[in-house]
């Protein structure tokens, strides 16, 4: 689950603009692809143009992109091009970084110690789309409190940090998952994720979920969602004073949690 980490305002609209992504100040993004990029993932696949670097210009190149605050505090663009061969972690043996690029597992949990001597939890997946392995620090997932308006227990939020399959009371299963443009995968179409914060419940709702990892899915199952969901829709739509945010319409609502 992402919460919106970058304002729109603050997108370094002109960096864009030199690779092709945004002309006159507009941006020239999908929904799906700006959602990501604001709540801190990366995008889909985009065709970057005319990228100067090092002396070297290339006139158009296929590449995610992505978002970091730098040490000013503002906004740098990142750029993810397919890699003719990632570079593989340390802390992953041959075995386990073969196993990842040809998709027999979807992700690995290893611990590995920091520069103070602190054993850290990461998280590996491997975008094939760049050819990158992705690793997350598990401690900075961040796990709803709620899905379908039924609350997750400890054990289901360890799960979900640490990408495992997560199912709920009324059969939806769900995933987290740093390499997917969603951050969340599912066996069902939709669903609503919420977190409380600040006192308040922010609703998340994600719409054209992309299936588990290595799992055909029965579209028209994927397609019936539970009553949670449904009740969880109208909790979203009846309340007032929301303050939207720019997660697939993410509302903030004040106040104290349900």
């Amino acid at each position: 689950m992402h919460i919106v980490n970058f304002d729109e305002n603050d997108l370094p609209v002109e960096d864009m603009e030199t690779i092709g992504l945004a002309a006159n100040g507009q941006l020239l993004l999908n929904v799906d692809d700006l959602k990501a990029l604001l709540s801190g993932r990366r995008t889909g696949l985009l065709e970057l143009h005319d990228l100067e670097a090092e002396n070297i210009k290339i006139k158009s190149i296929s590449a995610k992109i992505s978002l970091r605050h730098n040490e000013q505090g503002k906004v740098d663009l990142l750029i993810h091009p397919i890699y003719r061969r990632g570079t593989t972690p340390d802390f992953l043996d041959d075995n386990e970084a073969r196993q990842l690029q040809k998709g027999e597992v979807e992700n690995f949990l290893k611990i590995t110690i920091d520069n103070k001597g602190n054993k850290k939890e990461m998280l590996v997946e491997y975008d094939s789309d760049t050819r990158e392995y992705i690793v997350s620090d598990t401690e900075k997932v961040l796990a709803p409190d709620m899905v379908n308006n039924e609350f997750l227990t400890a054990a289901q939020k360890e799960n979900y940090r640490k990408g495992k399959q997560v199912q709920l009371a009324d059969g939806t299963k769900f995933n987290y998952s740093a390499v997917d443009q969603h951050g969340i995968r599912s066996d069902k179409i939709a669903l609503v994720a919420s977190i409380l914060i600040d006192g308040g419940l922010t609703y998340m709702v994600y719409k054209g979920l992309n299936a588990l990892f290595n799992k055909k899915r029965d579209e028209k199952a994927a397609e019936k969602l539970s009553p949670g969901y449904y009740n969880a829709i109208k909790d979203v739509e009846n309340q007032r004073g929301f303050v939207p945010n720019q997660e697939s319409r993410s509302y903030t609502r004040s106040g104290g949690s349900r």
